[in-house]
């Protein structure tokens, strides 16, 4: 069968998923019963399948997962029609897996409760109907957008976003397009690299009454030209996050570190990473963001299956809550579950 969407894995800032390989680490579960609503992952069917039963199966690994939101991944593009109006294929088709799990057949977790897709921003104007379009199609799960503005000047650190256009957040049409998402109660997933934390921190203060999150801890890079420098590297991206979180429409996701990008080389080993190792790897990181943001503008997300390459959903949730062992009960609320339901006015079944 066809697959839609892009062809296999050609970002390449993750590695595919071995279900063999994660097998060999099984860990218990810590805090089993806390709930957890996983604000960001994908699903897709393009050489690695990761559909429904695949993140279902991920779930029933044995964390409290009670709700999703499926992010922009160019799934289920329609193949006909304006190009402009194709994505809303993708919201349509995580619709349809959000139909699928309030059947109860996959679980009791509202798999799909929010969705982010994309509208190209750079339509200006323009872009309102596709946003609109959007919002019928999601059958009142539709939250917001993304329009990825990673760029990098080193193809090995741009991965698949090496020909994106540079400076895409300080376009003046880009901007047109931007201006339309807060009157439609929208919000922006922005996905960028350490760099560019910059140019979102200007566009978030342009734009104070947009909702914007800052995916993966914003994107701190360890590959390519970043290769080596790892602590003037952090210092950097340090302060772009101690100034973005001055920005009180700004929240941040705390993950996406998983990922080939940070330039860790769990990967690489004989046996996946326990989550003692992941968390050790990944505390400067998320508690940086947390002291910056507050747990109230800060979510745990999975970002599977990039990150699944790395280490299995037991293992990405029991790191989490290692980091946030020293924190009070209401903090890892926020955390854990409160961020992303306010940030997404998530809708959840009691």
């Amino acid at each position: 069968m066809a697959a839609s969407g892009l062809p296999a894995n050609t970002s390449g800032l993750f590695v595919e998923p071995r279900e063999d390989w994660l097998a060999q680490h099984q860990e218990e579960i810590i805090d089993a019963a806390r709930p957890i609503v996983d604000p960001h992952h994908h699903l897709w069917n393009r050489g690695h399948r990761y559909l429904i039963e695949e993140m279902a199966a991920d779930i029933a690994s044995g964390h409290n997962i009670i709700a999703t939101v499926y992010v922009d991944c160019r799934s289920m593009y329609r193949a006909h029609g304006p190009e402009a109006f194709r994505p809303i294929g993708e919201v349509e088709f995580a619709n349809g897996v959000a139909a699928m799990s309030a059947s109860g057949a996959y679980g009791k977790a509202a798999i799909c409760a929010g969705i982010v897709s994309h509208a190209n921003l750079l339509l200006g104007d323009a872009a309102k109907p596709v946003l609109e379009a959007e919002i019928a199609a999601g059958n009142g799960r539709f939250r917001g957008i993304r329009h990825s503005s990673a760029w990098d000047e080193d193809p090995v650190v741009a991965g698949m976003y090496a020909n994106r256009p540079k400076g895409l957040l300080r376009d003046p049409t880009f901007r047109k397009g931007f201006a339309c998402l807060a009157p439609l109660n929208l919000s922006f997933d922005a996905w960028l690299f350490h760099p560019q934390i910059g140019e979102l921190t200007e566009l978030a203060r342009a734009f104070p009454d947009t909702r914007i999150v800052l995916d993966h801890c914003g994107g701190p890079a360890g590959v390519g030209r970043f290769a080596g420098r790892r602590e003037e590297v952090f210092a950097q991206w340090r302060a772009s996050i101690g100034e973005i979180a001055k920005c009180e429409n700004v929240v941040v996701k705390l993950g996406g570190l998983a990922m080939c990008l940070l330039g860790y080389d769990f990967h690489l080993r004989a046996r996946p990473p326990s989550s003692e190792e992941l968390a050790t790897a990944w505390r400067p990181y998320v508690e940086t963001c947390i002291e910056a943001f507050g747990p109230k503008r800060a979510m745990f997300e999975s970002n599977f299956p990039p990150d699944k390459g790395q280490c299995s959903y037991q293992v990405i949730f029991n790191a989490f809550k290692r980091i946030a062992a020293p924190l009070s009960e209401a903090e890892k609320t926020a955390l854990f579950s409160q961020t992303a339901i306010d940030f997404y006015r998530l809708e959840l079944p009691s």
